[in-house]
């Protein structure tokens, strides 16, 4: 399989709280859903779920809540630096086109690298689905995913706000972007402007 081919698909959870952060506390990821598509295939072709430890936060009842994690759980996961450096070893994230809904995953990867130092691991090919999929379907505003998979016909796979899950459903929603005009397949692939 040839990496031109193949786009990362990346969801990110991050820690999150009801109203404002506690004092000292930042929002940092927690999870990294990554669902690699072959848009040549037209096809998901890999699924996998990074937990990963905050260092300056903690996972609160409202976070739990949202996404289903405790902070036992992300307790398990590895640190930031290396969860990047998985992404780059073993995804291609550096070299691979990669796609999230809407720029929050992009930016929040984006603030906590320079926060703490962490060599950014992706590249410059990135794709925003969520304005793909509005100006596709000439809607006024932009729709979360779930409601973008109801406009779809697609079904919501697995648990909303859980990276794994949702970058599952993220790379539907592209696939069938995708299936609508062969042309996105160039857009999703093309480097960020």
């Amino acid at each position: 399989m040839e990496d031109r081919e193949l786009l990362n698909v990346v969801d990110v959870e991050a820690t999150c709280w009801d109203g404002q952060p506690p004092p000292g506390a930042v929002s940092e990821i927690i999870e990294i859903g990554l669902t690699v598509v072959d848009l040549h295939a037209g096809e998901r072709v890999d699924r996998h779920s990074i937990l990963v430890r905050p260092a300056r936060s903690t996972v609160s009842a409202f976070c739990t809540e949202l996404t289903g994690l405790t902070q036992e759980e992300v307790d398990t996961g590895v640190g930031f630096a290396e969860a990047c450096r998985l992404l780059a070893a073993e995804h291609g994230a550096g070299t691979r086109p990669w796609a999230s809904w809407g720029d929050y995953d992009r930016h929040q990867f984006t603030r906590q690298c320079q926060a703490t130092g962490v060599p950014y691991p992706f590249g410059r090919r990135h794709t925003n689905v969520k304005a793909v999929f509005t100006e596709a379907y000439e809607l006024r505003k932009r729709p979360g995913m779930a409601r973008a998979l109801e406009v779809a016909g697609l079904p919501l796979e697995g648990r909303h706000h859980r990276g794994e899950d949702d970058a599952w459903n993220i790379a539907a929603l592209t696939l069938h972007l995708v299936s609508l005009d062969p042309r996105h397949a160039h857009r999703l692939t093309a480097p960020s402007a």
